[in-house]
């Protein structure tokens, strides 16, 4: 079957920042796929977003699970036969046992967050990547953080200055930022444009809601990138003003 739309998969779709930018793509009529590992509330994403009028869909995805990547991605190829837009917002923030000298726990609290934001983040493009290169335009945004930016996280009075240090969710972002400069140098000769985006400090479940931005505003970047024309910009980091420094 042919499809004229534009497919899209978000993962984490499920609740916060990835459901808003489900919900946004949906609104400019894509058919959206919401991935997410929890079946009852990616269900009740689903609903919500099928009952404010979108073309929207369930997805069984966990990031960490390769077999469960494997069948998503085949599921995808079985039902659309290619995808036009992956945005990778899935991840972690981690707990305190990230925290240098934290105790024996460090580096596998540290191997947890990488596990889901760098390289669940790899595999679930690495298993759709033929499909995006089925599309005639095919458009990869990675949600990062401006905790990614080592110049941010380097200056000793800067906006950072006063949290904890992290061994985990900064340095995994950094990594992401990384991963998105080599996709979009990879990808750049057949069309396909891959950004990394900094939603902000966003009240989201992961900070407690403590963030100043709704996730509708967060989402606004993502989408923006999403939707480039072909002369939009690849190997970026980028937040609403424009580009944040590496």
């Amino acid at each position: 079957m042919t499809h004229t739309t534009t497919i899209a998969l978000v993962t984490g779709a499920n609740k916060g920042i990835g459901h808003a930018i489900a919900a946004a793509l949906a609104e400019r009529r894509m058919t959206v796929l919401v991935g997410a590992r929890d079946i009852e509330r990616r269900n009740a994403a689903v609903r919500m977003l099928r009952a404010a009028g979108g073309d929207v869909h369930g997805i069984t995805l966990d990031v960490t699970a390769a077999d469960i990547i494997a069948m998503a991605a085949e599921e995808i190829a079985t039902r659309y036969g290619r995808l036009d837009v992956l945005v990778n917002n899935a991840g972690i923030t981690g707990d305190e046992r990230q925290i240098p000298g934290a105790g024996a726990d460090v580096p596998a609290e540290v191997r947890r967050v990488f596990e889901t934001n760098v390289f669940g983040l790899v595999a679930v493009t690495e298993a759709v990547l033929p499909l995006l290169l089925r599309s005639p335009g095919g458009r990869v945004v990675n949600v990062s953080g401006r905790g990614g930016s080592l110049t941010a996280m380097a200056t000793p009075d800067g906006a950072f200055a006063d949290l904890p240090p992290l061994l985990g969710y900064p340095a995994s972002k950094a990594a992401v930022n990384a991963v998105t400069t080599q996709y979009a140098k990879h990808l750049r000769r057949n069309g396909i444009l891959v950004n990394a985006v900094c939603p902000g400090h966003t009240a989201t479940e992961g900070n407690g809601f403590t963030g100043d931005r709704t996730t509708r505003q967060a989402a606004a970047i993502a989408v923006r990138m999403a939707t480039l024309g072909p002369d939009g910009p690849t190997g970026a980091f980028v937040d609403e003003n424009g580009p944040i420094p590496w």
